[in-house]
């Protein structure tokens, strides 16, 4: 597929069931798809949790990284650009000082 930098997004959170059509059908809406793939263990041929779906236009991707309640196969999932690795979220109220 050549530099996925910004066309390949991280998908997180999934159901052991969901498999990579379904991703593909939920992400469609956001551009053409090149590819999606659910990771799996091979030695017990169970989903890992994550895959991973790489779109043909960087506007795609960024598209359906903007979505900020996905929800796949009755699940929230979280997702972003593959290549910022996985961003956990911080508590917005936490804050912390030196006294």
């Amino acid at each position: 597929f050549g530099d996925t930098t910004y066309t390949k997004v991280f998908v997180g959170g999934l159901v052991w069931e969901t498999q990579k059509e379904t991703m593909k059908y939920y992400f469609e809406q956001f551009g053409e798809i090149l590819e999606a793939v659910v990771i799996s263990n091979k030695a017990i041929g169970r989903s890992k949790g994550y895959g991973y779906v790489t779109f043909r236009e960087p506007e795609a991707a960024m598209r359906a990284c903007m979505d900020p309640a996905p929800v796949i196969d009755c699940r929230r999932a979280n997702y972003n650009l593959a290549s910022l690795g996985v961003q956990r979220s911080r508590p917005s109220t936490a804050k912390h000082a030196n006294l």
